[in-house]
């Protein structure tokens, strides 16, 4: 089984960004432990902090892999495209988000996304990422 995480803007800052908010732990090593875990998967991982790149990795992969992890950071919240890329793609996306967006600011509780998606994760930590990794195989 395939699947992808894929990280937006600012996301490469993890361990460093807002602990109070987003953790101590940087993602590379979070990552890690997930491919420890998961041996019987091939997972991979993408980031970028820029909206056309992240629609082009979508496309890239909407069509071959069984799974993909979506935190679009920012963008969720203000990307038409992204949600436009992951209605016309053919692989499952779960969206998922590191903080309880509902429970900080009201710009935050709109997912441009999340109609299109097959589930939303949020406010659970990085855990969200194994969570949704468990529901994709399951």
């Amino acid at each position: 089984m395939k699947i992808i995480i894929i990280n937006g803007p600012n996301l490469n800052l993890l361990g460093k960004r807002e602990p109070s908010i987003y953790g101590n732990t940087d993602f590379d090593t979070y990552y890690k432990g997930l491919t420890v875990k998961y041996t019987s998967l091939e997972l991979h991982y993408y980031q970028s902090n820029v909206e056309g790149e992240l629609i082009n990795k979508l496309h890239e992969v909407g069509f071959t892999y069984d799974g993909i992890i979506l935190n679009a950071g920012g963008y969720t919240h203000t990307s038409v495209a992204i949600g436009d890329a992951v209605a016309g793609i053919k692989t499952p996306v779960i969206e998922v988000h590191i903080s309880n967006v509902y429970a900080r600011e009201e710009y935050r509780h709109t997912s441009l996304i999340a109609k299109h998606c097959k589930g939303v994760i949020a406010g659970l930590g990085l855990d969200v990422y194994r969570l949704a990794v468990e529901h994709l195989i399951a």
